[in-house]
């Protein structure tokens, strides 16, 4: 089966590539800015047109769209995650041979839900930043396209290749730097949320699972239980091995339905700039996925535990030169 990937220089398309890359069945071109790319073509600049008849020399029968942002301005958000997707929905259309387009989305499109319930599929979509908005976007555009189409609703990514401006990304370096220079203490922003954690190997192998079945619609890629950020965090504390204090600034977060925490900077000043250069945590107290239509439509479940996925975190930054 042949397959263009889209995306495959983010964390999330690296290990997709990977995976794809790996079975045999399947005929793997990659699209992409980069260098490494077969096709070199900017999504977000590119026409529909141009890209159609890119789609028309490989003529693929899945496209896998892992392209996007996950921070930045609004306007750039709109671009990588909205924009784009319209013009690979649009190419596609124009294509000789339409493919079936796997896109990956994100389960901030939910926003704030009641407290202690999975999230269904079936839920009402309600983000509330740019970047969950940005992604509700790119999901409508999908789904109202008429192609035959399965969005990936992907919940909270861990695992190695973790972004350094990740929750964990920042927790593994401040343990590192803490344990070169026998600092006692490492400071994060609040843990108290609770959130869905899969790991990439995992959403990878979803997405593999997606490409090759029939199914369409949003399906959610979660573990499908709600973990505290800190208790997460202490798994990678103690895959450290670091015996000083995790101390986080403490947010109240009330827990009726309607509740949401107060928007949380991870960077520690936050001017215009530090705002765009890192990610601002989500205002939602609890995010869990109900996977059921994961593993009755795609055969698809979770298998990597939250403490692996920390462990080969830290093994990954402790071996960095």
């Amino acid at each position: 089966m042949r397959v263009l990937l889209l995306g495959a220089g983010g964390y999330i398309g690296r290990r997709v590539a990977e995976r794809l890359l790996m079975d045999r069945e399947l005929q793997v071109t990659v699209l992409g800015r980069r260098d490494s790319a077969d096709i070199r073509f900017d999504l977000a600049a590119g026409s529909p047109g141009a890209l159609a008849r890119f789609l028309d020399a490989v003529a693929p029968q899945v496209v896998v769209n892992c392209a996007g942002a996950t921070y930045g301005t609004s306007r750039a958000l709109v671009r990588a995650n909205a924009l784009a997707v319209a013009t690979v929905c649009e190419a596609i259309r124009r294509s000789r041979e339409p493919a079936r387009l796997v896109h990956i989305g994100s389960a901030a499109e939910y926003g704030s839900v009641p407290v202690g319930a999975p999230i269904a599929e079936s839920a009402e979509p309600r983000p509330v930043g740019p970047y969950g908005v940005s992604k509700l976007a790119g999901t409508e555009l999908v789904l109202s396209s008429g192609l035959d189409a399965a969005v990936l609703r992907v919940f909270d990514v861990v695992g190695p290749g973790t972004p350094a401006a990740s929750l964990f990304g920042r927790l593994a370096e401040g343990l590192r730097r803490a344990l070169e220079q026998q600092e006692a203490q490492v400071r994060m922003p609040d843990l108290s949320p609770f959130r869905d954690f899969v790991d990439v190997r995992d959403v990878a192998h979803a997405v593999l699972a997606a490409a090759v079945s029939a199914a369409t619609g949003v399906v959610n890629i979660g573990s499908g239980h709600a973990v505290r950020a800190r208790e997460a965090a202490e798994l990678l504390v103690r895959a450290a091995g670091f015996e000083g204090v995790l101390s986080e600034e403490i947010r109240t977060v009330a827990l009726p339905a309607q509740a949401a925490a107060e928007p949380l900077v991870l960077s520690g000043s936050a001017g215009p700039a530090a705002l765009e250069a890192r990610p601002v945590a989500e205002p939602v107290p609890w995010r869990q996925a109900d996977v059921r239509t994961a593993r009755e439509r795609l055969g698809w479940r979770a298998l990597i535990p939250l403490e692996e996925s920390l462990g080969d975190v830290w093994l990954e930054t402790a071996c960095r030169v």
